[in-house]
C-alpha cells in the first residue's frame, strides 16, 4: 500500500484515499512521473479518435517480432472515455482498450481486454505529463511481481506511439517489451 506522501505524488491531493483503496496495486511514487501535468482530463485522448494502421514490435530475449495491425478508436461520454478495437494484420480482432477518466482523482484508467479470453484486466493508471500519457500498474508475469509502465508519446495529428516497459526489480531497471507505431488512415 502507498504511503500518504506517495499517494500525493501520484494522485494529487484530492480523492487519494478512496481511489487507492479501490486500486491497491498502484505503483510506488518512485515510479510516478515527475513534470508538468499537461492533460486536462476529458478530451485528452481525442488525438486517438479515428482509423489507424499500426506497426507492432514486441521484444523478447531471443528475437524481435514485427507485425502489422490496425485500430478503430471512438471518443465516448463527451471525451471522458475512449474505446479502441485492435485488429491483427489479417483483420481479425486482437483486443480492446478502454480508457476512462476519473474526475475526482484526476487520473485515467486504461483497461485491456484480449479477444481470446474476454477478461477485462485491472487498469494502468495515469495522466498526461509534459505532453506524454504515462500509465503505471503492478502486475504479475510468470507468477512473479512486475511493474508495468506504458507511455503515449510522439503525438501528432497523423501519428503517435505507444510503448510498454516492465521492471522485475521494483522499478530500478526497465525493459521495453512492446512498441506500437500508429499512423492515421487518410
Amino acid at each position: 500500500m502507498l504511503s500518504e506522501i506517495d499517494r500525493r505524488q501520484l494522485l494529487g491531493r484530492g480523492g487519494m484515499l478512496a481511489f487507492a483503496a479501490t486500486y491497491p496495486t498502484l505503483a510506488r511514487a518512485a515510479d510516478a512521473p515527475q513534470g508538468t501535468i499537461t492533460g486536462k482530463g476529458p478530451g485528452d485522448f481525442d488525438f486517438l479518435t479515428g482509423e489507424w494502421r499500426i506497426k507492432h514490435r514486441r521484444f523478447d530475449p531471443a528475437k524481435t517480432d514485427v507485425r502489422d495491425g490496425s485500430a478503430t478508436v471512438r471518443r465516448i461520454l463527451g471525451g471522458q472515455g475512449s474505446i479502441e478495437e485492435l485488429r491483427r494484420g489479417d483483420g481479425s480482432i486482437f483486443g480492446m482498450g478502454v480508457r476512462m477518466w476519473h474526475p475526482k482523482e484526476k487520473l485515467w484508467a486504461d483497461h485491456w481486454t484480449a479477444a481470446e479470453d474476454g477478461i477485462v484486466n485491472p487498469p494502468q493508471l495515469g495522466r498526461f505529463i509534459d505532453g506524454e500519457g504515462i500509465f503505471l500498474a503492478d502486475d504479475k508475469m510468470d507468477g512473479k511481481a512486475v511493474k508495468v509502465k506504458a507511455v503515449w508519446d510522439k503525438i501528432t495529428p497523423t501519428s503517435c506511439r505507444w510503448y510498454q516497459m516492465m521492471s522485475r526489480d521494483g522499478g530500478k531497471n526497465w525493459d521495453r517489451n512492446w512498441y506500437m507505431d500508429w499512423t492515421r488512415v487518410a
